[in-house]
């Protein structure tokens, strides 16, 4: 009886450890705009930065393919960053909310709340609407910004661009 209660514990710890694992996500850090400069100023590979938030129809549509993309082209190092601009008062529905909607990717939550100070470090011309997104290749200089939902196509066209195979 003491043999078949030490197995059945051990198969219960590694069962829960299982679970254990498969539940727990990544954690959402809290960043500023220096921060996050310096991410998009440090990247050594393609980096798609898209900017969304939990209210915004348009954003949680494109998120799905955007990951399905960057998966495709996980062999040319390219990289996928989700920076949440929800208000500080709904950061803490961010994980729940990435998780039941199977966000794999990185995720950060820009602790800013004056528009006319991030903005423009993004790009100049951002006028602040969302869902947008910076596409950059530090290697290859290619930077290029939409502020705008992006379809699968032309999603598909600007990774190849940013991989320089356009």
């Amino acid at each position: 009886m003491n043999k078949e209660f030490r197995i059945m514990k051990t198969v219960l710890s590694i069962l829960f450890l299982i679970l254990l694992g498969s539940v727990q996500a990544q954690v959402i850090k809290k960043v500023k705009i220096t921060e996050l400069e310096k991410i998009v100023t440090d990247s050594k590979t393609p980096l798609v930065v898209n900017f969304w938030a939990t209210w915004c129809m348009p954003c949680i549509e494109e998120i799905p393919y955007f990951q399905t993309a960057i998966e495709k082209y996980k062999n040319d190092s390219v990289q996928l960053l989700l920076v949440s601009l929800d208000m500080k008062d709904d950061y803490d529905k961010l994980q729940p909310f990435a998780i039941k909607r199977k966000f794999t990717a990185p995720i950060v939550w820009l602790n800013e709340s004056n528009a006319d100070y991030f903005c423009p470090k993004v790009d100049e011309k951002w006028s602040g609407a969302i869902p947008a997104t910076l596409f950059i290749n530090n290697r290859t200089g290619y930077r290029k910004f939409f502020e705008e939902q992006i379809k699968e196509e032309a999603l598909e066209k600007e990774i190849m661009a940013i991989l320089g195979s356009r």
